[in-house]
């Protein structure tokens, strides 16, 4: 296992189309999404550089686009897409944790959240 530590991106923001009935797919919803990646830190703080861990900007970038252009009716199907985009795009990224709130979902709860983990097989 290689050494490792936890890049957190907490509360990033994106409005997609998500839910089962009519109402909910008329226009896109809000979702804020907390994203924790785990990256060799060893070798980022040796070098200094950018190149040897994940481009958090980047990162969250490819998230926005990635939740932004998704039609999906359960926030457990938009998690589990975050976390491929992620591990798919990112190559520093050794495992990944996902959790996607869709605030107002019910009118009993601030929201509602699920939550995928998933981390890159063996090489």
């Amino acid at each position: 296992m290689l050494p490792g530590g936890w890049l957190a991106i907490e509360g990033i923001r994106f409005r997609c189309i998500i839910g089962v009935n009519e109402r909910e797919r008329q226009s896109p919803q809000e979702i804020v999404a907390d994203l924790y990646v785990k990256v060799d830190f060893e070798k980022a703080a040796a070098s200094d550089s950018i190149q040897d861990t994940v481009d958090y900007r980047a990162l969250t970038r490819r998230l926005i686009a990635a939740g932004e252009s998704s039609r999906f009716q359960l926030v457990e199907t938009l998690a589990t897409h975050l976390i491929r985009v992620v591990l798919d795009d990112f190559a520093s990224v050794q495992e990944a944790r996902v959790q996607v709130e869709k605030p107002g979902a019910l009118s009993a709860a601030r929201s509602v959240r699920a939550v995928a983990a998933s981390q890159r097989g063996p090489a």
